[in-house]
């Protein structure tokens, strides 16, 4: 039943809806996670735990085991043994059947695993129900059925897997990286340790729950939770063969810098700061959607988020008010609740960053507007922000943000559109709305990034690679170029 008083309103009828959340019991947490090695969870070498908290209502919602160094040596041995034991030499077949099964078993526990997310992380539960978790399965899925088959992948050449890899990925997405990080990994052959954020390790952990249901090899995939440190240990243990980072620009560029003058593979997945370029003969309120999608309802916690728009001077004015009539539609809080469109910021330090930002847009000159939503009391919260009137050589338009903040900028030509597009340090991803192809076709492939959206934005698929270009790192995940970064492709084969 409608009522007034709630947060979202309906211009059609002037009422509201009301909320409806779903429970966090769903999510089934224990009181405490210990590390996951060697098929088992164990406790920390240390005995240290640290608390994980629900950004949104504050509360600690586990205690989480920190692994230091001696757990990372325990976690590589058991991950080494695993390879060179169990995992290398089962038949492909085999291999793709236990990714079937971990796939199937996260559909039967979809909803506990996304209450959880959105518990643990702050994201709607729009978002983790209906976009992450079908995604986080639809990658176990397709790398499966790669796993006898990579022959066909790379015709006329032998390949091997590469032995030990060890994973580290962000809080944003904490399964779906996890997912796309460990399907690959395994179809292709390899063992696997991995490091989830220190904010969002729950549904890493939960996953380490599938793994024993399903009964995968112990040793096979390693679970260490931890803060940066720990990933530091993974990045520096000369036993692990391959490093694969989802993460900041800065930590990315140590990485590779610590990695120098060795022989381990490297693939990195950095920042973004991604341009919508809406030209004027675009479907505007498709548009507005697309742009919407791309920064807000995921707080612009994604690297690939569109957080800059590039408006067609003759069409700007049009759009922003529609943008902002959109915008004051939005819900923002309990990210349990169906109706919420944008969830709690991940942590104090993140919120902290964004309100920073919004400090240096005004100061450099730029209009602000924040949407009049309420916000909750209780939490981390940031209204969805545009800045008009943005400059280039703003730092809101040049920096990463992570955060509901887009900054608006006009072109007039496109070439002038291109350029601007390009004129960053980032290369990770784009978007382009225009109803005529031919056009379509010219800027997308004239924008330096690894993915470009045609009149859409953010939308995914584990056949399609992803990855990006300058800053925003180097090596693709997903499809059968993802494929390539856990194989040694050559004419004669052999492991490492």
């Amino acid at each position: 039943m409608a009522k007034k008083h709630s947060n979202k309103l309906d211009f059609d009828t002037g009422w509201h809806y009301d909320p409806a959340p779903e429970s966090p019991e769903l999510a089934k947490l224990k009181d405490s996670y210990d590390l996951f090695i060697d098929g088992k969870f164990v406790k920390p070498t240390s005995g240290k735990y640290f608390d994980t908290t629900s950004p949104s209502s504050q509360k600690i919602l586990a205690k989480v085991a920190e692994a230091d160094k001696r757990d990372v040596a325990k976690a590589v041995t058991a991950a080494r043994k695993a390879y060179e034991g169990t995992w290398s030499r089962l038949r492909p077949s085999e291999r793709g059947k236990y990714l079937f099964r971990i796939a199937r078993v996260i559909q039967e526990r979809s909803r506990e695993l996304a209450v959880t997310e959105s518990l643990d992380g702050g994201k709607p539960i729009r978002e983790s129900r209906d976009i992450d978790l079908p995604l986080v399965a639809a990658h176990f899925f397709y790398h499966a059925g790669w796993a006898d088959k990579l022959s066909y992948a790379f015709p006329g050449r032998k390949v091997g897997p590469l032995g030990v890899a060890g994973q580290i990925i962000p809080w944003n997405f904490p399964l779906l990286m996890a997912a796309w990080k460990i399907a690959p990994a395994l179809a292709t052959g390899n063992t696997v340790v991995i490091k989830p954020a220190e904010t969002t390790p729950l549904t890493s952990l939960k996953l380490a729950e599938i793994l024993q249901e399903v009964d995968l090899p112990p040793g096979v995939v390693n679970i260490l939770t931890g803060a940066g440190s720990t990933g530091e240990c993974i990045v520096r243990h000369p036993d692990v063969d391959k490093i694969a980072f989802t993460g900041s620009t800065e930590v990315g560029k140590l990485i590779r810098k610590t990695l120098a003058g060795t022989d381990k593979r490297l693939t990195l997945e950095l920042g973004g700061k991604a341009a919508n370029i809406v030209f004027e003969d675009a479907a505007l309120d498709q548009a507005v959607e697309g742009i919407v999608n791309g920064i807000f309802f995921n707080q612009g916690h994604v690297c690939c988020a569109g957080s800059r728009l590039l408006v067609q001077e003759s069409i700007s004015e049009k759009l922003v008010r529609k943008l902002k009539d959109r915008m004051e539609t939005l819900v923002v809080g309990d990210p349990l609740d169906k109706n919420t469109d944008i969830g709690a910021i991940n942590s104090k330090e993140q919120l902290k960053k964004i309100q920073g930002y919004l400090k240096v847009g005004q100061r450099e000159g730029a209009e602000i507007f924040q949407t009049s939503c309420p916000l909750p009391k209780r939490g981390n919260w940031c209204p969805p922000t545009l800045f008009l009137n943005a400059s280039q050589s703003h730092r809101i338009s040049q920096e990463e943000i992570f955060g509901p903040v887009l900054a608006i900028q006009t072109f007039r030509t496109v070439d002038e559109a291109i350029e601007k597009a390009n004129n960053t340090p980032f290369g990770l991803s784009g978007g382009v709305w225009t109803d005529k192809g031919a056009k379509a076709f010219h800027v997308s492939e004239r924008i330096k990034a690894g993915v470009v959206w045609n009149n859409t934005f953010n939308k995914f698929d584990p056949a399609s690679p992803f990855g990006g270009y300058k800053e925003s790192g180097f090596g693709r995940e997903g499809g059968r170029h993802g494929l390539e970064a856990y194989l040694n492709i050559s004419e004669t084969g052999g492991n490492r």
